[in-house]
């Protein structure tokens, strides 16, 4: 899990190559995607993703700037139907694919290549401070409804079927479903995007 790179954060490239690669990562995500112009116009979960980075910048460069970050973030929700804390640290080639309902909490941290479906959660189980927000690993896939909540730890590699309902840790390479989730057995070779739902 390379969470230390996306808490980094994805300074180390220009606004431009970076703009580029969000769009690149839509257009390899869906089938559906045409064109770049296409992603760069009509996609919410790629605006939300650029207001992020943006609101994620203004929310750790001072306590003062914590009220303008949110306000970004709460304008950016309103146009996107997303709705990701300014505190939460994401990864590069992150995709969410059409994107509404799909909520992001304040500690919540996310590695390089996921994708998440509409109506997913990164949430919180507790009203106390501190880390209450999972941490996804790598190439992770979070199914159209899926929950994962509380400080859980997805590793790399994990998919998280349609609608699931995640509350404890899942080891890497693992496919879980249902409510509440339970790990699949054995190896599940397919397509790497698409939703474990299909093994239920």
């Amino acid at each position: 899990m390379t969470v230390p790179e996306a808490a980094a954060g994805p300074g180390r490239l220009t606004v431009r190559r970076l703009v580029f690669e969000d769009l690149r990562t839509a257009r390899e995500r869906d089938p559906a995607a045409r064109s770049l112009l296409e992603i760069a116009l009509c996609y919410p979960g790629v605006h939300a993703l650029w207001a992020h980075r943006i609101a994620h910048r203004v929310w750790n460069a001072g306590s003062v700037l914590k009220l303008p970050a949110r306000l970004l973030a709460h304008f950016s929700r309103a146009l996107t139907g997303i709705e990701i804390h300014p505190g939460a640290v994401i990864g590069r080639r992150f995709f969410i694919d059409h994107g509404m309902g799909v909520v992001i909490g304040e500690t919540a941290e996310v590695g390089n290549d996921v994708v998440m479906f509409h109506g997913s959660t990164l949430g919180g189980i507790s009203m106390s401070k501190g880390k209450r927000h999972p941490t996804v690993g790598d190439r992770v896939l979070i199914g159209a409804g899926a929950k994962i909540l509380g400080p859980v730890t997805i590793g790399d590699d994990v998919k998280i079927g349609a609608n699931a309902v995640v509350v404890k840790d899942v080891a890497a390479g693992k496919v879980a479903v249902g409510v509440a989730a339970r790990i699949l057995p054995g190896d599940h070779e397919h397509d790497p995007w698409a939703d474990p739902a299909l093994f239920i």
